[in-house]
């Protein structure tokens, strides 16, 4: 009785977010295929609530379609780009929104979030795109301003494809946790100026940072063969 009603809790919607959240955190890398069979084995399910929720993986761009199926899309440097020049865009404005609309209880997340994030010993490059997406959803609720969440919400799942945190680089990491610090002190006293502008400036490194990385990528890949006729 007890499996019975484990696997009746199995449905399209907790395939989805089980899913969704593996790819986000890098458990699946770029490349890797999403087989319904495997999947459905998997979860004790059909192939019918794996397909539903493929196809809303598709749908967010988390999954796309190649000749053998479906797989974690591979990463598009020109996209990839664009994307943080959007966010930074939007985490600018995040941050002046957050130093206006905070509320107390916000303060104590972000303040526990860096707490804990301080407190981690040698995290690995997993651990750190989880903990700081989580930090800057975080700031992000302190708008309370649910479309600015949802369009930064829709970003972030779209640099999950690039295999490497620029929060592995070099001192990166504790330097952003410092810079994370900075900003909640400005959210916190409500200065909308200074929290734009350190999100700006933190979202400017990790832009200048992904693009060493990206450049550092491309000199691994092999040079195309130039057949004479």
């Amino acid at each position: 009785m007890t499996q019975t009603a484990s696997s009746a809790r199995v449905d399209g919607e907790s395939i989805f977010l089980t899913l969704r959240s593996e790819i986000l955190s890098g458990v699946h890398q770029p490349g890797a295929s999403m087989r319904e069979v495997t999947l459905a084995e998997r979860f004790g399910v059909s192939r019918t609530p794996v397909r539903e929720a493929l196809s809303r993986l598709q749908q967010e761009r988390l999954l796309e379609r190649v000749a053998r199926g479906l797989q974690v899309p591979q990463v598009d440097p020109q996209q990839v780009v664009q994307i943080y020049d959007m966010r930074i865009l939007l985490e600018e404005e995040a941050a002046g929104q957050a130093a206006r609309s905070r509320q107390f209880t916000d303060l104590m997340r972000l303040e526990a979030l860096l707490q804990r994030d301080r407190e981690l010993t040698d995290p690995d490059d997993h651990t750190r795109i989880i903990t700081n997406l989580e930090f800057h959803a975080a700031v992000w609720e302190c708008t309370h301003n649910p479309v600015l969440q949802d369009l930064l919400e829709r970003l972030s799942t779209h640099l999950i494809h690039a295999p490497r945190s620029t929060l592995s680089m070099s001192n990166r990491w504790p330097e952003s946790l410092d810079e994370h610090a900075e900003l909640i002190h400005a959210i916190e006293v409500q200065n909308a100026d200074a929290a734009r502008r350190i999100a700006r400036e933190h979202m400017e490194t990790a832009r200048k940072l992904r693009l060493q990385l990206l450049r550092e990528s491309a000199l691994h890949q092999p040079l195309r063969s130039h057949n004479r006729p």
